[in-house]
This record gives C-alpha cells, sequence and structure tokens, in this order.
C-alpha cells in the first residue's frame, strides 16, 4: 500500500527520512509478536492478558512515537500532534492494561486507546492522502483500530481468551501491513542511496 515515491505536490515539512523504514518495521514486529501470542497461548489468565495486552499497546504507542519525526512531521505541526496524540494514548492504555486487572478493564481501556489511536491516525491519513508515503498505511491502520475496538466490548463475557483474540486479530492485520510498508520502504530507500 506504501507509495513507493515521495508524490510531486508534497506539502513542507513532510519529506520523511530515509530511516522511516525502521520504526515501521519496529511496529510490525511489535503487532505480530503479540499475534503470535494469543494465537498460541491456550488458555490465557487476566494477568497475562493485562500484560500481553498491555505490552502491545505500549510497544505501538512508542513506535508511533519514534515514526513521527521519520515520517517528516515537525512535533507542533498539525500532522505531527494527530500522530504523537496515537501514540500517546496507545501507550497510555498500554500502561494502564498492565497495572489494572480484569475482562471489562481490558475491553474498555484497550478499546478506548485503540479506538481514539485509530481516529487520529485515519484522520492523518486522509489529510494527507496522496500527498504522504504512508497515507494510504495510516487509513488501515486507523479502519483496523476502530474495528477491533468497536469489537472488543462484544467479547468482554467471553473472558480473557477471547479478548485477547480480538486483539491479537487487529494486531496479526495491522502487523502485516505494516511489514509490507516497511520493506517497501527499505527497498525505496536503499535504492535511492544507489542512484549516483
Amino acid at each position: 500500500m506504501t507509495q513507493p515515491l515521495t508524490p510531486s505536490g508534497t506539502t513542507a515539512g513532510t519529506n520523511p527520512r530515509a530511516d522511516l523504514w525502521k520504526p515501521v518495521v519496529l511496529r510490525s514486529a511489535a503487532a505480530l509478536v503479540f499475534g503470535a501470542v494469543t494465537i498460541f497461548w491456550p488458555s490465557p489468565s487476566i494477568e497475562v492478558m493485562g500484560w500481553a495486552g498491555g505490552l502491545y499497546l505500549l510497544a505501538t504507542g512508542l513506535t508511533v512515537l519514534r515514526g513521527v519525526p521519520a515520517a517528516g512531521f515537525a512535533p507542533k505541526s498539525t500532522p505531527g500532534k494527530l500522530l504523537s496524540a496515537a501514540g500517546s494514548v496507545l501507550a497510555g492504555a498500554g500502561f494502564a492494561v498492565v497495572l489494572l486487572n480484569g475482562d471489562l478493564l481490558y475491553a474498555v481501556i484497550a478499546a478506548l486507546g485503540l479506538g481514539v489511536a485509530g481516529a487520529l491516525e485515519l484522520a492523518c491519513g486522509l489529510r494527507f492522502r496522496g500527498r504522504h508515503l504512508l497515507a494510504r498505511d495510516w487509513i488501515a491502520s486507523g479502519v483496523i483500530g476502530l474495528g477491533t475496538a468497536a469489537a472488543l466490548p462484544f467479547f468482554t463475557a467471553l473472558g480473557a481468551h477471547a479478548l485477547l483474540g480480538v486483539t491479537g486479530g487487529g494486531a496479526i492485520i495491522s502487523g502485516v501491513l505494516w511489514i509490507l510498508a516497511g520493506l517497501t520502504l527499505r527497498h525505496d530507500a536503499r535504492g535511492t542511496a544507489a542512484k549516483p
């Protein structure tokens, strides 16, 4: 989904760095590792759910925050603020989920974190559609986050395994999206560096 080259109509302050692929790949790694944990852990306890889900949200939030300058956005610009807010919300939700145990608490806090971050990423993607390399990826990731957030409350009564399954399903889908974006960015960065 990532566009191969920066479009000519890119606005000032949106020129991504050559190392943009690094936070993108780290984000995908966090999502895919968490997704694998949710698949292969047959009967997680509430504590496991809190730690696994919380660390996933925290790691994702931190990689989103790390990716803001790499994406070429100044911290005080509107897209910089949107993405920073998305990363902060995810990190805060992750920290809260680690500290607070319970099916209902996990469902509510994770849904709020994923929903707010998804809406912010979606807004950033729509605003920069056709003008930034990651715009379409932000749109897709935002929709995945909103969908996961909308589904979580319906699985509260089914326990930790179901809640981790829903969150892990969204993580796997977004992890695949972000690994494809990261590998494309890495390939393009290597091709640009090789040109004289």
